[in-house]
């Protein structure tokens, strides 16, 4: 079986986020208390950070390597963002899925629209900040880009955040355990209250400051 096909007894969930709002953290939390969750590594052309890993953060190649992975459809899903190519192997999600495990990734909002095409019964999930101001302060203290990457990071929230509707889950990371305590329910089957149609209309302020 590969990953293009649908399977309902194997959930994918997609975890997507506007840039510094948490969601690595929280994924990585997540899988802490579910290890029936497997995390994909994605591959990516960005440079490794200080204490990430390759193999375990991301794979790290070339971009020469990425676009030869795309050209032989390698990926199901792949975007550029911030100047830098992500992808999803599909040989990574179907190894996931041959084990058993529900398979858990977290890509930004571009790569999940795709996976949700290609894979319908996959759980988009997209977790949005408390405040644009709150991004900005998360954004500098992680202290991983100079002033101008996180004012152009934040100039791109809004559209990004603006993603949303096509998400099934809304998860606002304003208090960490809360957050993460509403990710473990979604993943249970016990996040009804957290589709998005309900949190529209329970985050009606929020979302309209977030995108005003």
């Amino acid at each position: 079986m590969t990953a293009s096909q649908s399977d309902s007894s194997n959930f994918l969930f997609v975890v997507a986020a506007a840039s510094g709002t948490g969601k690595t953290s929280l994924v990585a939390a997540l899988r802490e208390r579910r290890p029936d969750l497997a995390v994909s590594v994605s591959h990516t052309t960005r440079s490794i950070r200080p204490g990430e890993l390759d193999g375990q953060n991301y794979y790290f190649v070339d971009r020469d390597a990425f676009l030869a992975l795309q050209s032989a459809g390698g990926f199901l899903e792949s975007a550029e963002v911030f100047g830098h190519l992500y992808g999803t192997s599909l040989a990574e999600v179907d190894r996931i899925r041959e084990s058993g495990q529900c398979t858990l990734l977290e890509i930004d909002w571009q790569g999940a629209l795709q996976i949700k095409e290609k894979i319908p019964d996959a759980q988009l999930i997209f977790i949005l900040p408390p405040s644009l101001n709150a991004l900005r302060q998360r954004l500098t203290l992680r202290g991983q880009d100079s002033q101008e990457v996180i004012e152009h990071r934040l100039s791109l929230s809004v559209q990004e955040i603006s993603q949303y509707a096509a998400f099934d889950f809304l998860v606002v990371n304003d208090a960490f355990e809360i957050a993460l305590c509403q990710l473990e329910e979604i993943v249970s089957g016990r996040g009804e209250t957290l589709k998005r149609a309900t949190q529209e209309v329970a985050l009606r302020d929020l979302l309209t400051s977030l995108l005003s």
